[in-house]
């Protein structure tokens, strides 16, 4: 579970760290990979391995048709129809129009796959290697997004869009390209996530979920790759070792130390204090 919120957290750190644009909408592309996925192995006939390069295709095209019309708007307006979005569709999945493909409020329970025999490892094994194979391929992806041209080309709007322009950026196409992208990062998060649970339910993918993988994302290192992981496990671990009253108060006060302290988040802090460490070693 870490190694598939860690995915969705990750995408949210290539649209806002690398592209400058902001999203608490998040948890609505998490919810359609995972919906994809039970569509396509309850109706579709498709096998959970074929099921999830599906759900990273259709949740790329919807975050990419979403990204298009949002180049037009501001920052603020940007929020407002994420946050929308965010509302708008565990509504729609819970319609009686959609009860036979998405199980309406009561969701739907996904078989999973067992583990091949002759690998001689459990389930919890089995699915936490797959787990860990996609987790490490998409990771690898988006550091080489990162230090590459077009994540330059996407640092230079993120700084200045007006300057971007005339450089030679196609801003339109890079903005919904990479809104795509994280998109897909959260579809393939959901998918994993419902596999792993076995079920999916309209409820799960709630705007204070969105709004809790962006905290994650902010706090662990908005700008950094590995920084998803710990992101991951304070979203994951954090809330459920106190009570549910108290739940979530650690968070709230986490996200106000970070905001003060560590405006780059925990990675940050980290990259920080071992430039110092080995500046001072080498000046020794």
């Amino acid at each position: 579970m870490v190694g598939a919120l860690a995915i969705a957290i990750l995408g949210i750190n290539l649209l806002t760290g690398l592209s400058g644009q902001f999203s608490i909408g998040h948890g609505a592309f998490f919810a359609i990979g995972a919906y994809t996925t039970s569509i396509a192995m309850s109706h579709g006939g498709l096998t959970a391995y074929s099921s999830l390069p599906l759900a990273a295709m259709v949740s790329f095209i919807a975050g990419f048709l979403f990204g298009w019309p949002a180049l037009r708007l501001s920052l603020v307006h940007l929020m407002l129809m994420t946050w929308g979005l965010s509302l708008a569709l565990p509504q729609f999945l819970k319609l009686d129009a959609l009860q036979k493909w998405t199980g309406g409020v009561s969701g739907v329970y996904l078989d999973r796959p067992e583990p091949p025999q002759w690998l001689n490892l459990n389930d919890d094994q089995y699915w936490y290697f797959v787990t860990l194979v996609i987790l490490l391929g998409l990771i690898w992806l988006a550091q080489n997004l990162f230090n590459s041209r077009t994540g330059r080309a996407l640092a230079a709007i993120r700084d200045n869009e007006i300057a971007a322009a005339p450089m030679g950026i196609n801003v339109a196409l890079f903005k919904t390209t990479i809104f795509g992208v994280s998109a897909m990062y959260a579809g393939v998060g959901g998918a994993l996530t419902g596999l792993l649970a076995d079920f999916v339910a309209p409820d799960s993918y709630s705007l204070f979920f969105s709004i809790l993988l962006l905290v994650g994302a902010v706090m662990a290192g908005i700008r950094s790759v590995w920084g998803a992981l710990i992101g991951s496990f304070l979203v994951l671990y954090l809330p459920a070792s106190l009570p549910t009253s108290l739940a979530f108060m650690p968070i709230g006060f986490m996200a106000l130390a970070v905001v003060f302290f560590m405006p780059d988040g925990v990675m940050g802090l980290i990259m920080r204090t071992y430039r110092r460490y080995a500046f001072r070693k080498k000046n020794r």
